[in-house]
């Protein structure tokens, strides 16, 4: 991998300026925002929509959520995109973080394994996602375009973008470990909570690395788009 980038110490910027990169207002907003929109999930009735059509509801809540967070924490101070890391970047590095994002996908398995084998503990609770991809054609291709597409950009926009890029001032560690922390408590204290905590560290560090939010997100997406798939090839409908 290259040289890392993001986390480089910036000049300090000009008396009224607007801050170089996000900082705690930011990080506070955007969580405030995106914590409100999964809150307002809970006031939609899924019996009246069946478990098919709330399945796809809700694959697509967490990318609202992250672009709803990014987009409160961007209007916030900073008009610069680039200040979040979502800049250009290379086919190399996309490729590098698809490959990156098949070995999260490899170490949480082996994790929530783990887990399963030492607990006992295995309530999956992203059911619904099953329910929405053995839901027919039409709900698959949008359950793989919301978990595949539409979450893995708005929760790196928010979570990376925000979070990592803000808390990477005070070193590449804290910034990997406490953005990829707050990642996972965000999917709930769960079987989920360790596996989000993997991806959230290794995409963070291909951000770092890279400079560019990008390949972080199809890190993320080859994690999420292996559940639809699954049920696609297999016809595997969730734990029991």
């Amino acid at each position: 991998m290259s040289n890392a980038r993001s986390d480089r110490p910036r000049r300090p910027a000009p008396p009224g300026a607007a801050p170089q990169r996000p900082g705690w207002p930011e990080v506070i907003a955007g969580l405030a925002a995106g914590a409100a929109a999964v809150v307002s999930l809970v006031l939609i009735p899924s019996e009246p929509l069946g478990p098919v059509a709330f399945g796809v509801l809700v694959a697509s809540w967490s990318g609202v959520t992250g672009l709803f967070g990014f987009a409160v924490a961007a209007a916030l101070r900073i008009r610069s995109l680039a200040a979040f890391n979502v800049r250009r970047t290379t086919g190399r590095w996309m490729l590098l973080g698809a490959l990156w994002g098949l070995v999260a996908l490899v170490v949480k398995g082996a994790v929530i394994l783990a887990v399963t084998t030492l607990t006992g503990y295995a309530e999956d609770p992203q059911g619904m996602y099953y329910d929405a991809a053995g839901g027919g054609a039409v709900a698959f291709v949008l359950t793989v375009l919301f978990l595949a597409v539409l979450t893995p950009i708005g929760e790196e926009f928010l979570f990376r973008g925000v979070v990592a890029t803000s808390l990477y001032r005070y070193g590449p560690v804290i910034g990997a470990l406490g953005s990829s922390a707050i990642f996972a408590v965000f999917h709930g204290v769960n079987i989920i909570l360790p596996a989000a905590f993997v991806v959230g560290l290794i995409a963070a560090e291909v951000m770092r690395r890279s400079g560019s939010i990008w390949p972080a997100v199809a890190v993320h997406a080859v994690n999420n788009a292996a559940l639809p798939l699954l049920v696609l090839f297999t016809g595997f409908s969730g734990p029991a």
